[in-house]
């Protein structure tokens, strides 16, 4: 069964008391925009903790826009701010200094029945579950819309209608204690979107999953952003995470913006010595055997020419090894390396091997304009090649 986003705003359950129904929603439709959109914006927003050895400043300065429908990824080392960041969004943490605002409201002004509604309209999953032992996967499901105060009913059709969105139809009468890893954060993942949250903050939500269980759940985010347009904000020290699923990230770096930007490009193209750290996993480094083998001269018999390619996403530029041994005026093989594709731009690097050249290209001139064969081009050395390959 699919969930519609009619279904979804329907669904943002009110709480039990008229009395208290109306002034939070007052408070909001006075000052926002229509209610649904997910946007979240942050001005000049600080954080800072009082600890015994004095202040520690968190966050510091922290500006951004983040579009409603989105998904949206905060990266950063341990101690970056990221839970401090993505905390602020639902007032767990209260900024220092600065504004959050979820869909033009500031919501430092809201009143205490005024948050509660923000909070049904924002769902957050978490690294380690943060299930209820005790009760079924139903009950853990149905917990926000019975605390809610919504009739019995209406909640056994919803929390039926979300375990078929995640998959777990079948599992509603099971203790979590009977559930693998992948199984359990599907729970959370529903029993967060139970009062139709507009906005889903993933706190480390992959973390503890292994990686054939950590695909499904972020395949499972994605189709929930596509299917229902929530914004989803997830944080993450996991490079690869932000490169399957989200449209744009931030790297924070002690607290402050180090890079922000579409994900291909901040890949791509880094500019911070944080954002290159994080992505070092994630290249593709020259194999112990080759490194062996590089000769800073040309050795005597067969021998080929080592080149990198690299590829940064940039003006459609992707590997044509025709027209690159073209261009270089010899034979090439590919010894290592792989381009991926992000936001359908290829990025990564080759390294290969140029046999018979007669001359020695200009390589400058082949990373640029209509001649460019890669974006950045680099001799590595020699290697001397096997007579079968001659």
């Amino acid at each position: 069964m699919e969930l519609s986003i009619t279904a979804r705003q329907s669904l943002a359950i009110p709480p039990a008391d008229p009395a208290q129904r109306r002034a939070p929603q007052a408070a909001l439709a006075e000052s926002a925009p229509a209610r649904g959109q997910g946007a979240v914006a942050f001005r000049a927003v600080g954080k800072t903790y009082q600890s015994s050895a004095g202040p520690v400043q968190a966050l510091d300065a922290i500006d951004l826009d983040i579009a409603p429908g989105s998904i949206f990824g905060i990266i950063g080392r341990s101690g970056a701010g990221k839970s401090s960041l993505l905390r602020t969004i639902n007032r767990l943490e209260r900024p220092t200094e600065g504004q959050v605002l979820v869909d033009g409201v500031d919501i430092a002004t809201l009143d205490d029945a005024q948050l509660v509604e923000l909070r049904r309209r924002i769902g957050m999953i978490f690294q380690h579950f943060n299930l209820l032992a005790a009760k079924t996967v139903f009950e853990n499901v149905a917990l926000p819309l019975r605390v809610a105060g919504v009739p019995k009913a209406q909640i056994e059709a919803r929390v039926r209608e979300l375990l078929a969105l995640v998959g777990l139809q079948d599992k509603a009468g099971t203790y979590p204690t009977r559930l693998s890893g992948g199984q359990k954060q599907r729970v959370g993942i529903a029993r967060a979107l139970a009062t139709g949250p507009e906005i889903l903050l993933c706190d480390e939500a992959t973390s503890a999953l292994d990686p054939e269980t950590t695909q499904a759940i972020l395949q499972l985010l994605r189709d929930i952003n596509r299917k229902l347009g929530i914004t989803v904000i997830l944080i993450t020290h996991e490079m690869s995470v932000i490169r399957e699923i989200a449209d744009r990230v931030l790297v924070l770096e002690q607290g402050r913006i180090a890079e922000l930007g579409e994900v291909w490009k901040v890949f791509g193209n880094p500019a911070h010595a944080a954002t290159r750290a994080l992505l070092a996993p994630l290249q593709h480094g020259l194999p112990d055997d080759l490194q062996q083998s590089l000769l800073p001269d040309p050795p005597p018999g067969k021998h080929a020419r080592v080149l990198q390619l690299g590829y940064r996403g940039a003006d459609g530029l992707e590997p044509d090894f025709p027209r690159i041994a073209a261009a270089l005026g010899g034979a090439v093989r590919l010894l290592h390396g792989g381009v991926d594709r992000i936001q359908g731009h290829a990025q990564g690097q080759l390294l290969i091997a140029l046999q018979g050249a007669a001359t020695k290209p200009d390589l400058e001139k082949l990373t640029q304009g209509l001649q460019a064969i890669a974006h950045d081009i680099k001799e590595l050395g020699y290697v001397a090649e096997p007579e079968h390959l001659h």
